[in-house]
């Protein structure tokens, strides 16, 4: 075989067979440093689940906790309504058991006015009494209605 008496085929397939091996050659490299990306690829992997997996499991402690927390909050704020409430009961019984004397006072006073008013310028005692009851139940009526408005507004 000669050197100088190739042909162009010969040519070609040494051509081919060279490219060959810079192509094989390159995808040896490649795929060495591809294997090295996975490697370290997979080392990051590991080192993540072994570094984050104890962070998630203290989180869901700490989730646990304030979630007992919580539950305790809102065993002392029920308690808490639980005592307005009856603060308010008692608060309105009082009010009622006071309400109605005062109620009585008041109208009292109110006719005891009107009736020495009117006796005083009309000279007739039954035109006082009259005029001192209506004056009265007017007044007591008055401040019932007052009462019933003031219980309906919230301070």
């Amino acid at each position: 075989m000669h050197f100088l008496a190739v042909t162009a085929g010969e040519v070609a397939d040494y051509a081919l067979a060279a490219f060959l091996l810079v192509v094989g050659a390159g995808l040896a490299y490649a795929f060495l440093r591809l294997g090295g990306t996975f490697g370290r690829l997979s080392s990051f992997i590991k080192g993540t689940e072994t570094e984050l997996l104890p962070v998630i499991h203290k989180v869901g402690e700490s989730v646990d906790k304030v979630n007992g927390q919580l539950d305790k909050v809102d065993r002392v704020t029920d308690s808490a309504v639980d005592m307005a409430d009856s603060a308010d009961t008692a608060v309105r019984a009082v009010s009622m058991a006071i309400a109605r004397p005062v109620q009585k006072v008041s109208g009292f006073a109110a006719g005891v006015t009107h009736g020495a008013a009117s006796l005083k310028a009309h000279r007739n005692w039954s035109e006082a009494v009259r005029t001192g009851k209506e004056a009265a139940a007017r007044r007591e009526t008055d401040l019932a209605d007052e009462l019933r408005d003031a219980d309906g507004q919230t301070p």
